[in-house]
């Protein structure tokens, strides 16, 4: 199988921090999501760049990661796991949660570096290795899309070659437990512990949604009325004017379900439109000129 350069996918440098890794991911994933992109090999992409997220994101991941890139290999080469490899970090126990192997399961070779059952934990309910609990009891960690925490449905898991279809409250919280009652290989509990899975638009800060809003610079000095993506749906919101980079606005009750429900908060981002056009160029020069900027021909 190949080497793959996890920092080579998501145009990082093998030193970057965890902000431009993040930062990466989420422009690339917005780019090369499957339901936004009609690019010619989108999916493939989005799946590349989650995988290689997964590991960047994980301090263990990385770290092993790293130690195995140090000894020379390059994205495209011949890769060999060395004997006795693969989640020797601890990322592939026995008891593993497995995805669904249809669903964004990740590669071969993440699967010879940590594991089999160290699958995507985003796309089909993977998660980390079993650990011990009181009677008999397996316990799981269950990274859950952020579309089932808000509306609640069925996430499907996969434990020891066995699935599960396992029923996810509304509003359910980061470090919730899921019981099921005498689904354990030994007969015990399955108890499953929730975390949240990456998001290409979205991150979460108790119940609330931070979202980051791109705007034309014209729309934030003119206003304008944006169609804000939620995780119940876009909503319609009022851009003021001469609003700044940083700026942000709030759309109440668009956040996660609770008692009280959470807000969305909307981050502004000001990014110019590449010119592809002479007359297009010519405007930004313009525009130089009116704000007493020296540009050049």
């Amino acid at each position: 199988m190949e080497f793959k350069d996890y920092y080579a996918v998501l145009g990082v440098e093998a030193g970057a921090g965890d902000a431009e890794i993040k930062q990466a991911f989420r422009r690339l994933a917005r780019r090369y999501h499957p339901d936004v992109s009609k690019e010619k090999g989108a999916e493939d992409r989005f799946k590349a760049i989650n995988e290689a997220y997964e590991v960047l994101r994980d301090k263990d991941k990385r770290a092993q990661y790293d130690a195995m890139r140090a000894g020379g290999y390059r994205a495209g080469e011949e890769f060999r796991a060395p004997p006795g490899f693969g989640g020797a970090g601890g990322f592939g126990g026995a008891g593993g949660l497995g995805g669904d192997p249809g669903n964004g399961a990740f590669s071969d070779f993440f699967e010879a570096f940590f594991g089999a059952k160290a699958r995507q934990r985003g796309a089909a309910g993977a998660g980390a290795r079993a650990r011990a609990a009181p009677r008999g009891d397996q316990r799981y960690a269950l990274a859950i899309p952020l579309e089932i925490a808000y509306a609640g449905g069925l996430q499907r898991i996969e434990v020891d070659g066995r699935a599960f279809e396992v029923k996810v409250p509304a509003g359910i919280r980061v470090g919730q437990v899921i019981r099921l009652a005498g689904k354990a290989s030994g007969g015990g509990d399955l108890l499953l512990e929730i975390d949240y899975a990456p998001h290409p638009q979205f991150e979460v800060d108790g119940r609330n949604v931070l979202f980051v809003l791109p705007l034309a610079p014209w729309d934030a000095v003119l206003g304008h009325t944006a169609a804000v993506p939620t995780l119940g749906g876009p909503v319609e919101l009022k851009i003021p004017k001469d609003s700044d980079a940083g700026m942000k606005l709030r759309l109440r009750g668009r956040g996660l379900p609770g008692t009280p429900p959470g807000d969305q908060i909307v981050e502004i981002e000001i990014t110019a439109p590449r010119p592809e056009t002479e007359a297009q160029r010519s405007l930004y020069r313009q525009m130089a000129l009116a704000f007493g900027d020296n540009v050049g021909p």
